[in-house]
């Protein structure tokens, strides 16, 4: 079994000092991150997720996490309401009223495709955001629900023990192959 973590050669990473990934887990093609970045054990970043705010901003996943297709997270955004949103040279900017703020993602959550995250997030575990939903800043989550939507509202509750089960059976599979790897001098 291998458990080394698969990040596919054609993703950019623009803060690559700053990149973690853990055992078991995969990154797909196309993907583009401009955020310190840390990722847990056996999550799965889906092709075409961008995770973007910068270098003093921070994403990250926990364990047994997914982020599904298209997925859009972003640690900062322009003020559509108060701000131009444009590029100037940096000797013709001006004041702006960025929403920053890293986005936290925890253990044994989904993240459906084509969401849309923006920034000053705490998503518990076990948390669940269906395909399509827009997640303004600053949200407030319960663990252990489903959500969804546009605007963003929770649905129903998760089957925390059953998860969590799956998650135990595969924590004792993990723990069996790393003895029989030190056993046999792997």
């Amino acid at each position: 079994m291998k458990l080394d973590p698969i990040v596919s050669k054609n993703i950019r990473i623009r803060v690559p000092d700053s990149f973690t990934i853990g055992l078991g887990s995969i990154i797909d093609d196309f993907c583009y991150f401009s955020t310190q970045l840390s990722i847990g054990r056996f999550c799965h970043i889906a092709n075409g997720v961008s995770i973007a705010g910068g270098r003093d901003q921070r994403f990250s996943l926990g364990d047994y996490s997914s982020v599904s297709a298209g997925v859009k997270i972003w640690c900062a955004s322009d003020d559509f309401v108060r701000d131009m949103a444009c590029l100037t040279p940096p000797e013709l900017s001006y004041p702006r009223h960025s929403i920053m703020g890293d986005v936290e993602i925890g253990a044994l959550t989904i993240i459906g495709s084509n969401a849309v995250i923006m920034p000053q997030q705490k998503i518990p575990e076990g948390v669940t955001i269906g395909a399509l939903s827009f997640v303004p800043a600053n949200f407030s989550f319960e663990a252990w629900h489903v959500y969804a939507g546009v605007p963003i509202r929770k649905l129903k509750a998760r089957d925390k023990d059953e998860v969590r089960k799956q998650r135990d059976y595969l924590e004792k599979k993990f723990d069996q192959y790393q003895s029989e790897s030190t056993e046999q001098g792997c």
